[in-house]
């Protein structure tokens, strides 16, 4: 439940930074999104007890915060470009391939039988979620989704590391990273619309959000293996599929049908797993 909570708050975030993101631009909704971030994520780790926080818990979440302004940056990109259905399917078919992959090899860890049925069977219905191979003609499109997919294994998996006794500093943590990585490239950013004081309102709850997000994700990981808790939080591209359906009166093809009702037969086995 804690990584299906993070894929809906996830899946929310992308939406509306995408909206946002074709308003101002890019880098400065990444940017502003994690100080957001940092604030929520500073005041959720000074509520939550924390036992004792590592140097090593700290470098993990920097790390994870490394992968998260990958994510958001060039993921922001594409959504801007109008990207949405070659992005979310490459970013998130391949973040989650990675993570699982590193989740067995590096960690040692060994998923039940119904669970790796669901981890397969979760690649292709994120993937028809999204729309399929969509604007596939599109190299920048595609670049963007490799590079962002990337981030998202850096993300999940250095944040899966950090030692459950570091509480969700590990978080906050992160969000400081992400924010020097990304000052540099918000300094060479070139707004074409001025930036007025509602859409740093709007970029600052976007990052909150996210930050709630990867708060969730990590606690889903205390909880269950991290290639199962990775699997479930990648299911956030069905959120902007139904908001767009909902919100933006877009067509619900019989692709998307298809793959919505895979993942949730993907969700189940995962679960029994």
């Amino acid at each position: 439940m804690l990584a299906l909570a993070s894929a809906v708050v996830y899946g929310i975030v992308d939406f509306a930074g995408g909206i946002l993101s074709r308003r101002v631009h890019y880098a400065f909704v990444a940017w502003v999104g994690q100080i957001g971030g940092m604030a929520f994520a500073f005041i959720a780790a000074v509520v939550v007890p924390a036992r004792q926080v590592g140097v090593e818990d700290l470098a993990w979440g920097a790390l994870s915060g490394i992968g998260s302004a990958v994510t958001m940056l060039f993921l922001n990109r594409a959504l801007a470009r109008g990207a949405m259905s070659v992005v979310l399917p490459i970013s998130a078919v391949t973040g989650v391939a990675l993570s699982v992959l590193c989740g067995v090899w590096f960690l040692g860890e060994q998923p039940a039988m119904p669970a790796w049925f669901g981890i397969l069977l979760m690649l292709p219905a994120l993937w028809l979620v999204s729309g399929g191979s969509g604007d596939g003609h599109r190299p920048d499109g595609v670049r963007d989704g490799l590079i962002a997919s990337l981030g998202v294994a850096v993300q999940y998996i250095g944040l899966g590391l950090a030692g459950q006794e570091s509480g969700l500093w590990a978080v906050f943590a992160g969000r400081v990273a992400a924010v020097v990585v990304l000052t540099p490239v918000l300094a060479t950013a070139k707004n074409v619309r001025p930036v007025t004081g509602r859409d740093t309102t709007k970029a600052l709850l976007i990052g909150a959000g996210a930050a709630l997000g990867l708060t969730l994700y990590l606690l889903a990981t205390r909880e269950q293996l991290l290639a199962v808790a990775v699997t479930l939080a990648s299911l956030y591209p069905a959120i902007p599929v139904l908001l767009g359906i909902v919100v933006l009166h877009e067509k619900l093809t019989a692709r998307r049908v298809v793959g919505l009702a895979a993942a949730g037969v993907a969700v189940v086995l995962l679960s029994a797993g």
